[in-house]
């Protein structure tokens, strides 16, 4: 009855965690839910009245495929302002959020059986992703002592003649990593000598704690060329149901990814992309509140988890997430195949934490906790976090 395609997909932790909490609460059981990667904050003013008033002046008819002519040169002018990297107008593709952005990339340049290399740990849905269009995934392992950010020594083991792409985070999800200019030179020089795509999934790059933030596809003519620059609303602009997100590419991928997407969605809707269009006009100052709020909530989840001897993390340089080597539980937790889910379940059932076991992101050894929420919640939760751990 089904489709191979849909039988070799695997079902998202983080999804199926989110059910759990779902079913919890509707039996009124309270859980300090730090697994969702999601702003606590709404949307921004400005951008929920352009919305309602595009809909007022029945701004609500078919658009171009490739965006909103406005959003799009909204666009070009931030990534030249912020991201020191010129585009036209046309080399930009705005999509349904930044996950159908990059299955739209991947499908403009991936052939049946040609390898995506994707960095452990990684974000859930890219291998996934890349298996829905009929590539093959291939795990780079990063050290732990270098925040897991690939090198071309890990990278280069790899390479095989059928790799076409790489999926570079940055920063990262789940461990909240930033790559400097200089890594990133290394590793673009490295994949313009063997002609490799990069693909750059920089969603959380306004949400950087650590100072200046550089784009791949900034660094040069030719890593302008060979990079696919995924980006949107959904972090920045707490905008995640709002489904607003873009590509910027070469004018050859991006007129093919218009030529995808115009036979599967036609194009996002346009209300949220008028939301999308005011967030970067007109709320500037309401991101960067955010980010220092994250930034406090960053410095406080940090200081408590330091109090608790027998686990180490990553420590975030941006994004919202922080992620926790629970190795040393080994022994400690029963487990039959996956520590990590383990110590979920049990931390779910025994101190209501919800957290998202480090195996769906290719690391069994870790968790990962979002403090994308109250500074009440993220004490509460990791506190009960060492209360449990304590209790092994």
């Amino acid at each position: 009855m089904l489709s191979q395609r849909a039988l070799n997909i695997t079902p998202s932790v983080t999804i199926g965690i989110n059910s759990k909490v779902a079913k919890l609460r509707e039996q009124n059981i309270e859980i300090i839910n730090l697994s969702v990667g999601e702003p606590d904050f709404p949307t921004p003013e400005k951008a929920k009245l352009a919305a309602i008033e595009a809909i007022v002046h029945n701004k609500t008819r078919y658009d171009m495929v490739s965006g909103l002519k406005q959003l799009k040169n909204s666009i070009v002018e931030k990534l030249e302002k912020e991201n020191k990297v010129s585009y036209t107008s046309d080399q930009i593709v705005v999509s349904s959020g930044a996950k159908h952005a990059i299955t739209n990339a991947l499908m403009a340049v991936i052939n049946p059986g040609e390898e995506v290399l994707i960095p452990i740990p990684y974000w859930v849905s890219y291998p996934e992703t890349v298996k829905l269009v009929g590539g093959i995934p291939v795990f780079v392992d990063a050290d732990k002592s270098n925040s897991f950010k690939v090198t071309v020594s890990d990278i280069e083991k790899h390479i095989s003649d059928k790799t076409r792409v790489i999926i570079i985070s940055n920063p990262s999800n789940p461990t909240g990593a930033i790559y400097s200019k200089k890594e990133l030179e290394e590793i673009v020089n490295y994949c313009i000598e063997k002609n490799i795509i990069i693909l750059a999934d920089e969603i959380y790059e306004k949400i950087n704690y650590e100072g200046e933030f550089t784009s791949i596809a900034s660094l040069s003519d030719k890593a302008k060329e060979m990079t696919i620059t995924i980006n949107g609303f959904s972090k920045s602009a707490s905008m995640t149901g709002w489904r607003v997100g873009y590509t910027a590419s070469s004018s050859a991928i991006a007129k093919a990814i218009i030529s995808i997407q115009g036979h599967l969605v036609s194009h996002p809707s346009t209300i949220s992309q008028w939301a999308a269009f005011a967030a970067l006009d007109k709320c500037e100052s309401d991101m960067d509140n955010m980010v220092e709020v994250f930034k406090q909530r960053r410095d406080l989840a940090a200081s408590l988890f330091d109090k608790i001897s027998e686990i180490s993390y990553v420590y975030p340089q941006g994004a919202f997430y922080i992620y926790a080597d629970i190795s040393s539980l080994r022994d400690k937790l029963p487990h039959n195949e996956s520590l990590s889910m383990a110590f979920c379940e049990s931390l779910l059932e025994k101190e209501r934490v919800a957290v998202v076991p480090g195996i769906a992101f290719g690391t069994d050894d870790f968790i990962r906790m979002c403090y994308a929420c109250s500074n009440e919640e993220i004490t509460e939760g990791i506190n009960r976090i060492g209360n449990f751990i304590k209790s092994l």
